[in-house]
């Protein structure tokens, strides 16, 4: 059986639109209250007010790093990483250096990893990594990723910033974000205590069901209301009393 809570556990809250404005921020972090998720994901200017509107309850305060094509000197993701937690972050999802990762410089990748996930552990915090699959041609790119995640130690991994927009052959632009096979082949070359955050078209229950057997525990959503109001009068599933 899956309660409600669980599902709603699983849930960062996404707030990252560069279209949305403070009202709208604050009504994201109300509705992240009204179902209790696991965290809000908030754009970094806006940490200090959404740590405020969610002290005292358990919706934590999650904001992103080199947000969201991961090009940033290693120094400005630091001093980004550490502004969030001094305003009350306490989960940090950094973007890799995608080009870094695409000219196999691992030294690099791995040295940029560790510095911030150092920073979140001696702070309490925990840093989750965004490969950004959608830019990373071959399955190598996303294992050696996984393996240097082992490595330092680090709390996530996960699939997408949900803005990794490639070129279709139709000549639109879209992304594929959380897929079957890349979820599957982080979960497998994860270590165990390593976590599986999947973003980007994760959007029904039914999706979040469904990644969930596959090893996932964390999902970035917008369309939170919709998957845990789907949940009422599913066969299977708990809803405590006084959800």
């Amino acid at each position: 059986m899956v309660s409600k809570l669980e599902i709603a556990k699983m849930i960062d809250h996404s707030l990252l639109h560069p279209t949305m404005d403070d009202k709208t921020l604050k009504e994201g972090c109300e509705l992240a209250k009204k179902y209790n998720v696991a965290s809000v994901c908030i754009k970094p200017y806006a940490v200090k007010m959404a740590a405020e509107l969610l002290k005292g309850t358990e919706v934590l305060v999650c904001t992103v790093v080199g947000f969201p094509h991961g090009g940033s000197p290693k120094n400005i993701k630091l001093a980004e990483t550490k502004q969030a937690i001094e305003d009350g972050a306490v989960e940090i999802d950094m973007v890799v250096n995608i080009g870094k990762v695409l000219s196999e410089d691992w030294d690099y990748v791995k040295d940029e990893v560790k510095a911030l996930n150092d920073e979140c552990v001696q702070n309490n915090a925990i840093l989750k990594v965004i490969f950004e699959n959608d830019f990373l041609p071959d399955d190598k790119y996303k294992i050696k990723l996984c393996e240097i995640c082992n490595e330092v130690g680090v709390a996530f991994v996960k699939t997408s910033t949900g803005y990794g927009h490639t070129k279709q052959p139709d000549g639109s632009y879209n992304y594929k974000g959380a897929t079957e096979h890349d979820l599957k082949l982080m979960r497998k070359h994860s270590n165990p205590e390593i976590e599986v955050k999947a973003a980007g078209g994760v959007r029904t229950l039914e999706d979040t069901l469904k990644v969930r057997e596959w090893g996932v525990t964390r999902i970035g959503a917008t369309a939170t209301a919709a998957i845990i109001e789907a949940m009422d009068g599913k066969t299977g599933i708990e809803t405590p009393d006084g959800y």
